[in-house]
């Protein structure tokens, strides 16, 4: 279950208006509302986030929704008419943070860019999450986290070296760009609150915060000259680095990046001996002849069932794992203990079973309170706080404008 939610949280009284769709603007969105920011989600009336019908569903209910929307709450309101953006703008003046990913240019074109924003509200911070970035030849393309994926090299180095690029089955250019758009907004409002500053606007693309994890093979091309190509499960800079498949068929992955490890691994194995080969000695020898290393591994494995693996590995202290399959994950009992998932009560599908809040705060630790809202589930909630009448609200709604 879920800690005890603290009196206070972190982020209580900063404001986030979410206007974007699909995956990693709302996941910064989400990181922030789990420390106590209030987010509201603003979605178009009639369809809403595209996030609502992506993916698998339970009683024709996206799954991902509820937990990628968790905590948030939802109104309807079209920003391309004009009463539309006049509301928004006053639902802005209230606010800390927007976070949108539109094409570069949309909200100039509804009247609703930063200059105007940001004269209604100086302290307002504008979130940008876009395929390619605000500026550049590339800035006006749509853009997702596959073209992201392919585009930093993501693709070209996953694979068996004679097989094709792989593409993530998992939105992961999506989710290290909200990664970066939630701390990213956390040093704006640190500027902001605590150092005198002002709002301002935050640029992420999808493509650069996935070129952070691409360094090591980009700066082996700037400086040795060298375009590493797919390996497999295998490292270019640190051997063994592999998964190895155990007698009961099961596969357990194994690094060994620094020396002590491997040499624990060789005692594991009773094979002392290779301590001493010169192939085996240091890393730069066991990356020369990984191929070699990696048969005598293999071999070793192959002849154990996984259980025997593993149990002999913590014994010597190697770093080994069992991968997982999804039942797998379910079933540790290290997972249970950390309570890794949080059980949460859905209004439409009962109890579920979502990925608690990362990181752990000792003495604010976020929370889920609530599973992805119903659309447009707090439109009287959130435009009676901005002094919205229900006459006003119900001429909005019959307009199509809520």
């Amino acid at each position: 279950m879920n800690p005890t939610e603290p009196s206070r949280m972190p982020l209580e009284g900063i404001r986030v208006l979410d206007i974007a769709t699909l995956a990693a603007a709302p996941w910064a969105a989400s990181y922030l509302s789990e420390f106590g920011a209030d987010v509201i989600k603003v979605e178009l009336p009639g369809r809403g986030d595209h996030q609502r019908h992506w993916g698998s569903r339970k009683q024709d209910i996206g799954l991902f929704w509820k937990s990628i929307a968790r905590n948030k709450r939802s109104v309807t309101l079209d920003l391309r008419r004009p009463k539309g953006a006049e509301l928004f703008l006053r639902l802005a003046e209230t606010a800390d943070v927007v976070i949108e990913n539109f094409r570069p240019g949309t909200l100039d074109r509804w009247g609703l860019g930063y200059p105007v924003l940001a004269e209604r509200n100086p302290r307002l911070i504008l979130l940008h999450i876009t395929g390619f970035g605000q500026t550049g030849p590339y800035r006006d393309r749509p853009g997702f986290g596959t073209l992201a994926e392919g585009m930093s090299g993501f693709a070209h180095l996953t694979g068996e070296p004679d097989g094709p690029p792989t593409l993530p089955n998992l939105p992961l250019a999506d989710g290290i760009a909200g990664i970066t758009g939630a701390y990213a907004v956390m040093m704006a409002l640190y500027w902001r609150d605590a150092r005198g500053g002002r709002g301002q606007e935050i640029d992420v693309s999808l493509y650069e915060p996935l070129l952070r994890l691409m360094e090591p093979s980009l700066l082996d091309w700037d400086q040795l000259g060298i375009a590493r190509g797919r390996v497999g499960n295998r490292s270019d800079h640190v051997a063994p680095r592999n998964a190895y498949q155990c007698a009961d068929g099961k596969w357990i992955a194994l690094s060994a990046s620094a020396q002590p490890i491997v040499e624990r691994l060789f005692q594991a194995m009773e094979r002392p001996d290779l301590v001493e080969d010169p192939r085996f000695a240091t890393n730069q020898a066991r990356v020369a002849h990984v191929e070699e290393l990696d048969a005598i591994i293999a071999a070793w494995m192959r002849e154990r069932p996984s259980a025997e693996v593993l149990a002999v590995m913590e014994r010597y202290e190697v770093a080994v794992a069992p991968i997982y399959d999804v039942p797998d994950i379910f079933a540790d009992p290290h997972f249970h203990a950390r309570n890794t998932f949080a059980e949460v009560h859905d209004p439409d599908l009962g109890p579920m079973r979502i990925v608690n809040v990362v990181p752990r705060l000792s003495a604010t630790p976020g929370v889920v309170r609530t599973t992805g809202p119903r659309l447009g589930q707090h439109n009287e909630e959130v435009y009676r706080e901005l002094g919205v009448t229900a006459a006003e609200l119900e001429a909005l709604r019959q307009d199509g404008v809520v």
